[in-house]
């Protein structure tokens, strides 16, 4: 992990974004404080979380459902509103 401090996150910023897209955890440090960490994403859905407590349940579906496809809306006919 690599620190620095505010000053030079913000004169160095690319290339700080640069270290943490390659892997690099880099700490943003205000007069020797620990203030902003950054760290590589790693992409993950929601349900992600809940899988290791929920393994080997068989009840528990973390599957995304597909969306059903929309219900056509009715269309009225000279029903609308008039402002005068």
């Amino acid at each position: 992990m690599r620190n620095v401090q505010v000053a030079e996150a913000k004169a160095k910023l690319s290339g700080l974004l640069a270290a943490v897209a390659v892997g690099e955890t880099v700490a943003i440090m205000h007069p020797g404080r620990l203030v902003a960490r950054r760290v590589p994403d790693t992409p993950s859905a929601g349900a992600d979380v809940f899988r290791p407590p929920w393994a080997g349940r068989d009840e528990i579906d973390l599957d995304t459902p597909v969306d059903p496809p929309p219900t056509p809306v009715a269309v009225v006919e000279g029903g609308g509103r008039r402002y005068e």
